[in-house]
């Protein structure tokens, strides 16, 4: 497991925390429960940072993921292998949710799921696939992470009451 609190142990706890949710793969899932358990934070102000450096990158996703996207295959020959790799994972996950809740609600609950590459990050690659527009998607995008932030959130509770 990745030691994200040596990573930024330099750094104020605030900005630790959403620099860790703003890492793929870690994103929400490890900044909250780091947030909470090592700094020691209240939760919903463990939330809060976790949620917004969530967020943070996702806007930026949202908006140039198309013409970064394109800029890279054009001038680098491993980009294309990367996204052809990346979207065709998002796709075949997202379309399973799309076709039983429609395109809003599996979106929400795609990156709602605390699970490996179903956070924001690969929401906002699922929205870029199926033509949400980047204002709706950052909605539906904050929205999951909002669930999945209240989620980890419960589970880390538990856990430190199950396990002290």
């Amino acid at each position: 497991m990745l030691d994200y609190v040596a990573w930024f142990q330099n750094l104020p706890p605030v900005a630790a925390v959403m620099l860790i949710a703003a890492i793929p793969i870690a994103e929400l899932r490890a900044a909250l429960p780091v947030a909470i358990l090592v700094y020691k934070m209240p939760f919903w102000s463990a939330l809060f940072w976790s949620v917004l450096g969530n967020m943070l990158p996702i806007f930026f996703i949202v908006y140039l993921l198309r013409p970064a996207a394109n800029f890279l295959i054009k001038h680098w020959g491993l980009a294309r292998k990367f996204f052809d790799w990346w979207f065709a994972r998002v796709r075949r996950k997202f379309e399973k949710g799309v076709l039983r809740y429609g395109i809003d609600l599996a979106l929400v609950l795609f990156v709602a799921i605390p699970l490996p590459i179903t956070g924001a990050w690969s929401g906002a690659v699922a929205a870029f696939l199926f033509g949400i527009p980047p204002r709706r998607a950052l909605i539906l995008i904050a929205t999951g992470v909002i669930i999945a932030g209240i989620v980890v959130g419960l589970l880390t509770g538990g856990g430190v009451y199950i396990f002290g």
